[in-house]
């Protein structure tokens, strides 16, 4: 049955791209995942320094299941040269749940990324092996783009790579995080059911005349042309389980995202993840979609299906008036500050 476009009752949402940062910022964002509408965090390890140990992923998940014992955080290793095969091993026995890349000097915290995946086909390997999904930031690095790739091609120059990288290592799951481009999508799509997308909120409403000149929808892969965005919007309501949810949440304080002379990147959703969505699938007649999207998808290709699905939240749309999201949590501007969002989510059940 189609669900009322009024309310929806669905599973709590599992988020798997997500950056809970550390430090002050970690307190005050890590309360955003529930509020948001979900249970599961997949969480990115570009911390100053790099979450690059098992140890290291061990601690920060007790610091975040410290501050929210309601959510589930799966914790991820930072691609480096100690992510070693034996690393792989370890990751394994220590339940981390993947691995993931970023090109050096591409995105936030990535001074420490790679120029070439050929020295890690080892690693690739055993993680073949032992079931760690790979993660991918699919941009080429700057430093070895060339002069013709700028951040509107970064993503489309990288789809080789990845089409390389499924060929060689064929029963690894990869995922291609945050999909930007319609190329994108098409390259998952060909690559069959170990290649999956992660789709956030924000690149479903964002076009390139969005971030040119507000820096708080500026993000790494920036949001691209018109068609683009169709192009996801129609990927991420289709039902094809290859898409799913991963909103790469990424808050900055106000002041790193305006004012200074570089403008950080990120987008911060967390705090109304599933509000943004289900405004996105609405436009597209596809609530219907939304559960599968935003709740079954991501665990099933991540193989824990029933981890937290009994847990349900309510969205509720309110059109008098509409919801009109803060300016502000907890010092960091969320996305569409100020303007009108007409659902809301209220918890279920704890």
């Amino acid at each position: 049955m189609a669900p009322s476009t009024d309310v929806i009752v669905m599973p709590a949402a599992a988020d798997y791209h997500v950056h809970l940062r550390q430090g002050e910022l970690m307190t005050k964002v890590v309360p955003a995942v529930r509020q948001g509408g979900a249970n599961i965090a997949y969480v990115m390890p570009n911390l100053v320094p790099p979450v690059t140990t098992v140890e290291r992923a061990v601690a920060y998940r007790s610091e975040l299941q410290a501050l929210e014992p309601n959510v589930t955080f799966l914790m991820t290793l930072y691609l480096s040269a100690e992510v070693t095969p034996e690393a792989i091993y370890k990751a394994k026995e220590a339940g981390i749940s993947g691995v993931k890349s970023y090109p050096k000097g591409a995105t936030t915290n990535s001074q420490s990324g790679i120029e070439s995946y050929e020295p890690f086909y080892p690693t690739f390997a055993a993680m073949e092996e032992c079931g760690l999904v790979f993660n991918i930031h699919g941009e080429v690095p700057p430093a070895s783009a060339g002069g013709d790739v700028t951040v509107m091609t970064a993503e489309h120059a990288f789809l080789p790579t990845l089409l390389d990288l499924h060929r060689r290592f064929p029963k690894l799951r990869i995922v291609l995080e945050h999909c930007s481009t319609a190329a994108a999508i098409e390259a998952v799509k060909s690559c069959g059911p170990t290649v999956s997308g992660t789709i956030t909120a924000h690149h479903l409403f964002l076009t390139v005349d969005a971030w040119v000149d507000d820096p708080f929808c500026y993000c790494k892969p920036v949001a691209k042309l018109p068609s683009d965005r169709e192009a996801l919007l129609v990927a991420a309501t289709s039902g094809n389980p290859q898409f799913f949810l991963g909103s790469d949440s990424a808050p900055h304080p106000r002041a790193a995202k305006s004012g200074g002379k570089r403008t950080a990147a990120g987008v911060f959703t967390q705090p109304h993840l599933l509000a943004y969505v289900a405004d996105a699938f609405a436009s597209r007649n596809a609530l219907d979609k939304l559960e599968n999207f935003c709740s079954r998808f991501g665990r099933k290709f991540y193989g824990h299906a029933d981890v937290g699905i009994d847990q349900q939240v309510r969205l509720v749309r309110d059109t008098t008036p509409a919801h009109v999201i803060p300016e502000d949590f907890n010092g960091v501007v969320p996305f569409r500050a100020g303007e009108q969002v007409p659902w809301r989510v209220e918890w279920v059940n704890a």
